[in-house]
């Protein structure tokens, strides 16, 4: 199927590894012009080349979350060297795992800040173009423990919640001005924020990390874990044109796995 988003601009936020980077290998492969952001040059330009390499369109910004004072300097520079954004991917690293209780104030404010309220920071700075356009494509990726909590990661499921809530609204307000605002949650992906969560798991239960893999496909239906490049791919349909009726919604790519309705 061609998702006729050649003539777009997508902005992907982290996207210098996993699922970030799966998601902007996917827009390029569809052949949308890709604003690869991230904090780190290296892995950043590191997605730039295989792009390129793979015949895609993309250039680097450095763009960290954690500094929302920089965003219209960054924006400023994509829109001079791709043009407006038409697609918006957000997507955050993920908090240190803990418990609910007793984690710090500052902590919570922090993550808070970095997780949720620069996605909507950026992205009201994104909608101008989008607006213009009457056209727009706003995909948040999140986590499944904003359907079925996941135990120990208590910050994750409580802020990625208020993403939930923010997407479906933003979708009511802007669905008739051409723009759709969809969330994304992954199951068990082949990253290494992954592994390193079977890694911490492994240490907590005293259990190798073998075994806490066997224990998370036990689970799964599809009977693995998902690639990035599933991932990736959802992502781009979302983005698409023929997505064009799809918006409010949470779409789940987790081979099954989240129990819950």
């Amino acid at each position: 199927m061609n998702f006729a988003i050649n003539d777009k601009v997508a902005l992907v936020t982290g996207a210098g590894g996993g699922l970030g980077r799966a998601i902007a290998l996917a827009l390029a492969a569809e052949e949308a012009a890709v604003a690869v952001t991230g904090r780190t040059a290296a892995t950043i330009e590191e997605t730039v080349a295989l792009i390129e390499q793979a015949g895609g369109r993309a250039r680097r910004y450095i763009l960290d979350l954690a500094r929302p004072e920089t965003f219209d300097g960054v924006l400023a520079e994509i829109r001079r060297d791709l043009g407006p954004i038409g697609i918006l991917v957000n997507n955050s690293g993920g908090p240190p795992p803990g418990k609910a209780s007793g984690v710090e104030p500052r902590v919570w404010q922090e993550q808070f800040n970095a997780m949720v309220a620069s996605l909507i920071q950026l992205t009201d700075k994104v909608l101008p173009d989008m607006r213009q356009a009457g056209w727009g494509r706003i995909v948040t990726s999140t986590s499944s423990g904003v359907v079925a909590p996941i135990a120990n990661l208590a910050i994750s499921n409580s802020l990625r919640m208020a993403l939930i809530g923010w997407s479906k609204t933003l979708a009511g307000e802007v669905a008739r001005e051409g723009i759709t605002a969809n969330v994304i949650v992954p199951g068990r992906i082949a990253t290494a924020r992954v592994s390193q969560l079977d890694a911490a798991r492994a240490g907590r239960e005293n259990i190798s990390q073998q075994q806490v893999k066997a224990n998370s496909l036990a689970t799964i239906p599809a009977g693995r874990y998902g690639e990035p490049e599933e991932y990736g791919a959802a992502v781009a349909f979302l983005a698409s044109r023929q997505a064009s009726y799809i918006t409010g919604s949470v779409l789940r790519v987790d081979g099954g796995m989240i129990p819950a309705c």
